[in-house]
């Protein structure tokens, strides 16, 4: 056990096995790290980018024909130095880190938003391994930003399932946000469990309306980390820390956090700011 806690927190610097442009400002790193192929669904890594910062991020792939990867949309400058490596180059990892999401077996829901359908491939996977049925509910602002429809597809063949996309701008799916169908679903259906990942204000809604039908939730947040291992205070959200006691909070701690859960992140130099 101590030496698994040594390697998880040693810098690895590895090879880019990889890299898929899944939308012109996303795209996934492959590579091969074998601490990353044991990984949770919902845990994180912290990414080395020579020269410009390290920075946390979801395993969008989990051991899949042993490797592994991270699916980065370009929004900021270590995100688009990242953006700039090619196939071959070299970037450091920690972890991975964090508490993932737990499995249930039965009827589940799960909910995403944007990029925080990352962290949601590796759990439909392991859903459908167990023999739940799955009801996967994603979108994003437009059609040109959506990712992983056709893998997620792929994943749940087989599996008892239903796929239900939505877009801000009706350009592909439901047109409008992922609560309208999330609201239709609760009042039809009953489900074990709502798992859920992307912006702030959506999982909000998520976790209302699932508060509403006396579903639990497991929520993946995402702040800004410096450490990882819970010492900075820069992903703290109320009394927990994002890194240590998430990124996967239940409804139990969800509730103990309104006042910041939708409400407040903090900068890089650890102010308060408004989502």
């Amino acid at each position: 056990m101590l030496a698994w806690h040594i390697g998880v927190n040693k810098l690895r610097i590895l090879k880019i096995h990889k890299i898929r442009t899944e939308t012109p400002l996303i795209k996934s790193f492959v590579f091969h790290d074998e601490l990353c192929r044991q990984a949770k669904p919902g845990q994180f890594i912290m990414v080395w980018i020579p020269g410009i910062d390290e920075i946390p991020m979801s395993l969008s792939t989990i051991n899949e024909d042993k490797l592994s990867a991270i699916t980065v949309e370009r929004v900021g400058e270590a995100t688009a130095a990242l953006h700039l490596k090619e196939s071959g180059d070299l970037i450091g990892i920690r972890g991975p880190y964090g508490k993932g999401f737990k499995l249930f077996k039965g009827s589940v829901m799960v909910v995403g938003g944007g990029t925080g359908v990352t962290s949601l491939v590796p759990l439909a996977e392991k859903l459908k391994v167990l023999g739940s049925k799955i009801t996967f509910i994603f979108g994003s602002r437009t059609k040109s930003n959506l990712i992983f429809l056709d893998k997620i597809n792929k994943i749940l063949v087989g599996a008892q399932h239903q796929i239900i996309v939505t877009t801000d701008d009706g350009s592909y799916g439901v047109k409008g946000s992922v609560t309208s169908p999330v609201k239709n679903f609760l009042k039809k259906e009953i489900f074990d469990i709502v798992y859920t990942c992307g912006p702030g204000p959506m999982m909000s809604a998520v976790f209302e309306l699932a508060e509403q039908s006396n579903i639990p939730v497991q929520a993946s947040l995402e702040r800004v980390m410096r450490c990882s291992v819970g010492l900075c205070g820069s992903c703290v959200v109320d009394k927990f820390r994002v890194c240590k006691d998430g990124p996967v909070f239940t409804s139990e701690q969800l509730r103990n956090m309104k006042t910041e859960f939708n409400r407040n992140n903090r900068s890089f130099i650890g102010d308060k700011v408004n989502v």
